[in-house]
């Protein structure tokens, strides 16, 4: 490894500080009265560059102004990146320019974010970036948000009733747990406040009427972050205090602070269309809708007029910057500046242009802020020309260039690999997935649930009941003919919220019966059958030996440097995985799972090239043509550079094309081979086959699986899959499946904007004829083949210049094939489909999804539908379309709303689609398992896979897994007390929120866990009651109770029992745990007694006067060093 010589980003900076071209700018800044100076020749990143360096001279505030959004962001990541500090972006309200009626509550938080820091001033100036969009809309005046604020500091004297009224005056709403802006809640001393001027919420810490602390905390486990001196709570300024005294952002920034435009005719257009934009929509808007929503006004009270603005900009200092210049410029600063040259990812061309560069005196610098990509760099340099020298900068930028003057070459390795680089986005405010998560899987009275040893019963609550005289909380739980059953908190993890297939109601079990222990017996024997086939197919393979690969390489380095996107860690760990497998000598069958378009055809890549490099065959096993066609293109784009033959077999090339590929594969001309089940007929031979990939085994039929289980037992085996497996399975599985799973999107997809709408043929015209005009294509989905050809001809009514293609499942399955490949072809440009689409086809250039009748499908097709879109840079939309949301059922509204709020990609989503794990468990162990998984809810069909597999582990399979540490022979210990142990009303006063910390107590397996959960229920609730320490500290008797060996401790009236294993035949009872009880009893005979009652073995202490003491007892007889 060649050492790096890192060079600070400072030391360009200095070098553009001390220039004297910097020096020019600065003095004409500061020397006539509203000075105008043009930049010319600035290209890629030097404009930030330039910008950042100016501010070290002048340390005034700077506001840009560029031409969109995009572009507003990637230069503000530059200047974040540059400055490695927060610039504040100022975004327009609007989810679509200059359309009002639908704001988008990030951004208007962050507007707010904005206007707050001006307001407060500091020695340095503030940086802006913003764009003609946002200038245009008019914002609060001063006085009036100086006014409507209230400053808190710490050490500060307020009252909570105050703070009360004041939020409640300001529109506040007071809840219990605060998850977004404009809302707060009360608890105790504690105030949570969620204010429109930050995008974390604010809990502060009273003592009395004297502040303590004042924390930010994060919305989804709602535990502090960091401790702040003094906050501004600032109340939602766009909706309240929006008036008629409105003004333009030009007036509410210091008349000091200078503005840079890229193009300010540009801006001046963007403005005049805007406002007429805008002025058009409030004059069609119903009379009947503007009085419903008096936050909407009228424009001319809102948004700014180019004529006005332009007359605002008189008076401020203007630098511009772009390629146009509007005004009569005062100085004019020429830079001497190209582009970065394009390499096409030919190293040999970069490394002549870099000594090239170095023989005129140009110094090289490469920007990437990964540090795996400069060793990428390293490495490939290494293998082509040592004597290669370049700086790297670890932070990136958006654009390289060469500046001949300053003698630099600022080099961005993704414009060297062609990777896409997109600028971080800022993580403001979104509604958080977790707390809408959380509200799906929440236990609502009425719930059903599973008990282990009671079957499926109905939740009815919290009830507090006396023991002893002591108040205790239990669940409580309605069976079958209304009988009721009591559980401890203590054996919370015993029940479990059912989760079957969306919308089927289980069978209520009747208590005392033995049907559910009999339901329990077939599963566990089915399950059973099933992880035995698995096992034993695993420990063939284990003992096999295969083809062991050859560690990477450098092309393979190359390979997957020139990979478009960041590698997500999933990603990563996949990768690793494969080759590992791929490197040892025992045949590899590992499953790579990931949500669509989460990267799993790249690591297939990867292991392809791998197995090419050592010169074996690779066969790619697709369900359908038109998949094996898309393989075919993506395979051939990644390895164009790359010594590699890529050919493919489907029904659309002819049976002399086929035979002529079939013959140059058994000659070992052709390096890799896709395909439909063709590839496993019997006239296809191989030379010398290495590594088969599978994608979507689950859509083969029988005859194909049996084919490929003779393959595998030798031949390295790579399947890829979209149905999600649930992590847990992933986790029972361990030992009869190599699992990967991606569960993390690329970073930095944008997310698809997803907005709910009633059916209306203006929407469908506009966004059919926007998505056309930037040469994209579009899916429309309707569930009624009846009805396709019907809305095919409304859309070429509504739109004439659109192709139009239909698909559904009714028409031949060549036909079928043939619609969509034109349609992949970007032969249509409209798909009018069933959900026909969501079989896996990828096409990057349909970006818009218009869904009718959305309410009709489950969360997950309405998520794998969305899933389509939104696959490249370009920005997506899904519209789903459905009747006037007050007809539909509250569940479909609730769906609807969930899917509407998660536009960002992520498989968050799957968390709370039980449908979509029952789906991909059944796809795992066999598809009658689903009925099994029906039955008994999904958690509980867990449960008995981990026993029946750990049964196995222990048994039949002894040998294989010798490793592994033995299990406990206790699985769970009951106790039973009469302290006084809960959670009480006046702590947390929520029952959901109560029982959800019950349950998080149940899952508490060490101390170190327990200490954090003390420190966590402290800092949302404040200091804990002696209920909740003692409630904590009983969780001890139950871990020192498994260790021991009991089944069940018993601690009432002053007397602790502890029962041992019922079953006398347990090798327990000839164990060093046990030994060790008898050596104790043996010693103490006084203090304790050592006798069977009911055929059980029962341990008793008496005179125990604490909780504390029965631990220490407890810790004695476990052997727990004191």
């Amino acid at each position: 490894m060649i050492d790096f010589c890192v060079v600070n980003v400072r030391d360009i900076l200095d070098l553009y500080k001390n220039d004297k071209r910097l020096e020019n700018l600065a003095t004409a800044l500061n020397a006539a009265r509203s000075p105008r100076v043009h930049l010319k020749g600035l290209i890629g990143s030097s404009d930030s560059i330039i910008a950042t360096a100016a501010y070290f001279h002048q340390h005034a505030n700077m506001l840009f102004v560029l031409p969109d959004r995009d572009e507003a962001a990637y230069f503000q990541s530059d200047l974040e990146n540059l400055l490695d500090k927060e610039i504040l972006i100022f975004p327009s309200s609007y989810r679509k320019p200059f359309e009002f009626t639908q704001p988008d509550p990030g951004n208007v938080l962050q507007r707010a974010e904005v206007l707050n820091e001006l307001i407060h001033s500091t020695e340095f100036g503030k940086l802006i970036v913003t764009y003609p969009e946002a200038l245009a809309e008019r914002v609060i005046n001063r006085a009036s948000l100086e006014k409507n604020t209230l400053e808190i500091s710490t050490g500060n004297k307020l009252n909570i009733d105050f703070i009360n009224e004041f939020l409640i005056e300001y529109d506040f709403e007071r809840v219990d747990f605060v998850y977004e802006p404009g809302q707060f809640s009360i608890r105790g001393g504690i105030v949570d406040i969620f204010s429109f001027s930050h995008d974390l919420p604010y809990r502060i810490e009273f003592f009395g009427d004297h502040i303590e602390s004042i924390r930010t905390f994060e919305i989804e486990d709602q535990l502090s972050k960091e401790t702040v001196k003094s906050i501004t709570i600032v109340p939602n300024v766009q909706s309240k205090f929006l008036t008629e005294h409105n003004i333009s952002l030009l007036e509410y920034i210091d008349g000091g602070t200078s503005i840079w435009f890229k193009d300010v005719q540009f801006t001046l257009d963007i403005l005049k269309d805007g406002f007429k934009k805008a002025t058009e929509l409030w004059k069609a808007l119903p009379l009947s809708d503007k009085n419903q929503n008096p936050e909407w006004i009228d424009p001319k009270f809102n948004f700014t007029e180019e004529k006005l603005l332009a007359d605002q900009l008189k008076d401020f200092s203007i630098v511009e910057f772009g390629k146009q210049f509007f005004y009569q410029a005062t100085t004019i600063i020429n830079f001497d500046i190209k582009p970065q040259p394009s390499f096409n990812k030919d190293f040999n061309l970069l490394i002549h242009n870099i000594k090239q560069n170095e023989s005129e005196k140009i110094t090289n610098f490469i920007f990437t802020d990964s540090v795996k990509q400069s060793e990428r760099l390293y490495s490939i340099f290494d293998d082509i020309d040592k004597t290669v020298k370049f700086t790297p900068i670890n932070l990136s930028l958006r654009e390289g260039f060469v500046d001949y003057e300053q003698r630099i070459a600022c080099y961005t390795d993704h414009q060297i690999f062609d990777r896409y680089y997109k600028y971080k986005l800022k993580k403001g405010y979104t509604r958080s997935q977790a707390i809408t998560l959380k509200e799906l899987r929440e236990l609502k009275s009425g719930d059903y649930i599973t008990h282990i040893d009671h079957g499926i019963g109905k939740y009815a609550g919290l009830e507090k009941v006396e023991v002893n005289g002591k108040t205790q909380e239990m669940i409580r739980l309605i069976y079958a003919d209304n009988d009721l059953l009591y559980v401890n908190i203590n054996s919370l993890n015993r029940i479990s919220k059912y989760s079957g297939k969306e919308g089927t109601v289980p069978k209520m079990n009747k208590l005392g019966t033995d049907t559910w222990e009999k339901l329990k017996k077939t599963t566990k024997k089915k399950v059973k059958d099933i992880a035995r086939d698995l096992i034993k197919l695993y420990a063939v393979r284990k003992a096999q030996t295969g083809n062991a690969f050859l560690p990477d390489t450098y092309l393979q380095t190359e390979l997957e440097a020139s990979f478009i996107y960041e590698d997500t860690p999933d990603q990563e760990k996949a990768t690793a995985d494969v080759k590992k497998d791929m490197e040892s000598p025992h045949p590899m069958d590992r499953l790579v799972c990931g949500d669509v378009g989460f990267g799993k055809t790249e690591i297939a890549v990867r292991a392809a090239f791998k197995a090419v490099a050592d010169s074996k065959q690779v066969a790619i096993l697709v369900p359908t043509t038109i998949l094996a066609l898309q393989h075919y293109k993506t395979f051939t784009s990644r390895l164009k550079d790359f010594p590699c033959n890529i050919d493919y077999i489907n029904r659309f090339k002819s049976s002399k094309q086929i035979k002529e590929t079939l013959n140059k594969l058994t000659e070992g001309k052709v390096d890799i081979i896709i395909g439909t089940h063709r590839i496993v007929s019997k006239d296809v031979k191989f030379k010398d086959l290495g590594l088969l990939i599978i994608d979507e085994e689950q859509k083969f039929g029988v005859g194909v699986k049996e084919k490929l289980k003779q393959f595998r037992a030798n031949v390295d085996t790579l399947t890829l899959t979209a149905t999600p497996i649930p992590r847990t399975l992933h986790f029972s599985l361990m030992g009869a499946r190599d699992l990967s799973i991606i569960s993390t999107p690329p970073p930095n997809r944008q997310p698809v904007v997803t907005e709910l709408h009633v059916f209306n043929e203006k929407l469908i015209k506009e966004a059919v004829e926007f998505e056309i005009d930037r040469q994209g294509q579009v899916f429309f989905i309707h569930n009624r083949v009846q009805d396709l050809a019907q809305l095919g001809g409304m859309i070429k009514k509504l739109v004439p210049k659109a192709r139009i293609g239909i698909a559904h499942g009714q028409l031949d399955g060549d036909e079928l094939e043939d619609v969509m490949l034109k349609f992949v072809n970007a032969d249509y440009d409209v798909l009018v489909a069933t959900t026909i689409i969501e079989a896996g086809l990828d096409i990057p250039n349909a970006n818009t999804i218009l869904i009718n009748h959305a309410h009709m499908f489950g969360l997950s097709d309405l998520h794998q539908m969305r899933g389509r879109v939104g696959r490249s840079n370009k920005k997506a939309f899904c519209y789903l379309l459905s009747p006037p949301l007050s007809t539909l059922t509250p569940e479909a509204r609730k769906r609807l709303s969930a899917i509407e709020e998660f536009s960002d990609l992520g498989s968050g989503f799957n968390v709370a689609m039980r449908d979509l794990d029952i789906r991909g468990s059944g796809n795992l162990l066999g598809a009658e398992q689903s009925g099994f998984i029906a039955e008994i809810g999904f958690e509980m069909y867990h449960k008995i896979l981990d026993e029946a597999i750990q049964e196995l582990k222990d048994d039949e399979f002894k040998d294989l897994f010798k490793d592994e540490k033995p299990r406990p022979v206790v699985s769970f210990t009951q106790v039973d007390t009469d302290l006084e142990i809960l959670i009480p009303d006046s702590y947390v006063t929520n029952i959901t929120e109560r029982y959800n910390l019950y349950t998080e107590i149940s899952k508490l397996e060490n101390d170190t866990e327990l200490d954090n959960f003390a420190r966590q229920l402290t800092d949302r609730f404040g200091p804990m009651p002696k209920q909740v320490s003692e409630l904590l500290n009983s969780l001890k008797l139950q871990w020192l109770g498994k260790s021991i060996g009991l089944e069940k401790i018993s601690l009432k009236k002053n007397s602790l029992k502890g029962y041992f294993v019922s079953d006398q035949q347990s090798p327990y009872f000839e164990s060093d745990a046990f030994n060790r009880v008898l050596a104790f009893v043996k010693d103490n005979m006084r203090r304790c007694n050592l006798k069977e009652v009911k055929s059980t073995l029962r341990i008793s202490f008496e005179d125990i006067r604490s909780l504390d003491e029965a631990i220490r007892i407890l810790e004695e007889l476990a052997g727990v060093p004191a």
